[in-house]
């Protein structure tokens, strides 16, 4: 399916999965919706910290189009499954968000990097959370973020698992694409980045790590619900974490 039967399909109810490997050859992107009154302080905050927020569109105020990403896209219904925050506090996950809409929100789009893994396919590379139909593994990290305004804290990290010999080549690809995340932000011991188990992340799906493979970790998106956490906005819409808006652009427009 082209995106935009695939948006269509999320639209009328036909899936609700995680996208990790849907699309592909297309961008798909992190979403975080906030009033008027906080936006501002967002976006200052994607620019400090671009490796895990890398912004690739925002909406005009109270408006669910993001057109520079399709001409169909509505942010209401075009995403598998949102999460919805209250003063910072998780509060629900539904399927749509019309009900909850207001003239008042910005949307914001960030880089995922589902766009790199396909670049790391095509050089023969294994990404093993698609291999096996799951969601990417993510975790809290001890890294910090650059405050802006009330947003700020740690770094939400993804890992994929490699070779010691394909390292190397990994990072050099993934780095290609600094607006989707790009290089990795640490390799090897995960207790150096403050991840005490390995095999229990916070967010995605439990990895799958064979002997004598090393960890590599890379900015995520997810970070930005961190810093909500932290911001305590009245109210925040987010996708769900691996349940991405996938866009009409080509993942090679993204490569620097």
């Amino acid at each position: 399916m082209t995106p935009s039967e695939i948006r269509q399909k999320i639209r009328k109810g036909g899936l609700s999965q995680q996208t990790s490997g849907m699309a592909y050859g297309y961008v798909q992107a992190n979403l975080v919706i906030l009033p008027q009154s906080m936006a501002d302080d967002f976006k200052k905050f994607c620019e400090l910290n671009p490796a895990p927020c890398p912004l690739i569109g925002v909406s005009k105020l109270g408006d669910a189009a993001l057109p520079e990403l399709g001409a169909d896209i509505d942010v209401r219904f075009d995403v598998s499954a949102y999460r919805v925050f209250k003063n910072g506090k998780f509060d629900e996950e539904v399927s749509d968000i019309s009900t909850l809409w207001r003239d008042d929100f910005v949307a914001f789009a960030l880089g995922c990097s589902f766009s790199f893994e396909e670049a790391l396919m095509d050089a023969g590379l294994g990404v093993r959370h698609i291999e096996l139909g799951r969601n990417v593994p993510m975790y809290r990290s001890t890294i910090d973020t650059a405050p802006a305004g009330p947003f700020g804290g740690k770094m939400v990290v993804s890992m994929r698992p490699f070779l010691p010999e394909q390292v190397k080549k990994v990072a050099e690809i993934t780095s290609r694409f600094p607006r989707v995340h790009g290089g990795p932000v640490h390799v090897g011991d995960p207790a150096k980045i403050g991840i005490e188990n390995i095999l229990k992340p916070d967010f995605g799906d439990e990895p799958h790590i064979n002997d004598g493979e090393i960890p590599m970790f890379w900015a995520c998106g997810v970070t930005p619900q961190v810093a909500i956490e932290n911001a305590r906005p009245e109210i925040c819409i987010t996708h769900k974490p691996g349940h991405m808006l996938i866009s009409d652009r080509r993942n090679c427009e993204f490569i620097d």
